[in-house]
């Protein structure tokens, strides 16, 4: 049986966690400017895979072994950052393009992408490990409770992180008609990437 009293305390948690900006809110941001609504639904589905992903390796309790191997963290996050700077590049390219060339770029990318930029991002593995089991109450099923609140935890950021892209995507939806405009949008969303990956791996080096 599970013990919902915690959830209250669980969800205040997860907001001092998910509020400050984060990868994964930088990059929704991103996507929205980018690429628009559409896009950031895409983007979400994908943020949430790689969490969910996450969750279910901490309730299997295979989490304790990347903890205990920082180099394997280390490794995802510059990948991560890599990934983030191919991404500016593709971008800047892509703000070079025509409007009508811009339009044209497959939309299925998205949740690719957002799959890659959560996983790259093991400190959501290191939240779980360390926040979960502080939240197991009177549970009599253990591992079912740290599937319940790591699926809370999941729904959250989607709520929350897909709200800030669908702001941003209707912004970019405003100024879709301009070709200075996208122009723009995806100069923008191109040095948000790059800052990101900056920060990743000025994270790594001085980690």
């Amino acid at each position: 049986m599970l013990d919902l009293t915690v959830l209250p305390a669980f969800i205040a948690a997860i907001l001092l966690f998910l509020v400050p900006p984060g990868p994964d809110m930088v990059y929704m941001l991103a996507v929205g400017l980018e690429g628009g609504r559409r896009a950031t639904l895409k983007a979400i589905l994908g943020i949430c895979t790689g969490m969910s992903i996450y969750a279910a390796i901490v309730v299997v309790g295979v989490g304790g072994i990347a903890q205990s191997h920082p180099l394997v963290f280390d490794a995802m996050r510059t990948f991560g950052a890599g990934y983030l700077l191919w991404l500016t590049y593709t971008t800047i390219r892509n703000a070079r393009r025509t409007s009508s060339k811009h339009s044209s770029i497959k939309a299925g990318k998205w949740y690719l992408r957002g799959v890659l930029v959560s996983l790259a991002n093991p400190k959501l593995m290191l939240f779980f490990l360390a926040v979960l089991p502080q939240f197991t109450g009177n549970a009599e099923n253990y591992a079912l409770q740290l599937a319940m609140l790591g699926a809370v935890n999941v729904l959250m950021e989607m709520i929350i992180y897909g709200g800030i892209g669908v702001l941003a995507g209707s912004f970019h939806a405003r100024l879709a008609g301009s070709t200075n405009a996208v122009t723009v949008l995806n100069y923008t969303a191109s040095a948000v990437y790059f800052v990101l990956a900056a920060a990743i791996i000025a994270e790594v080096v001085t980690g």
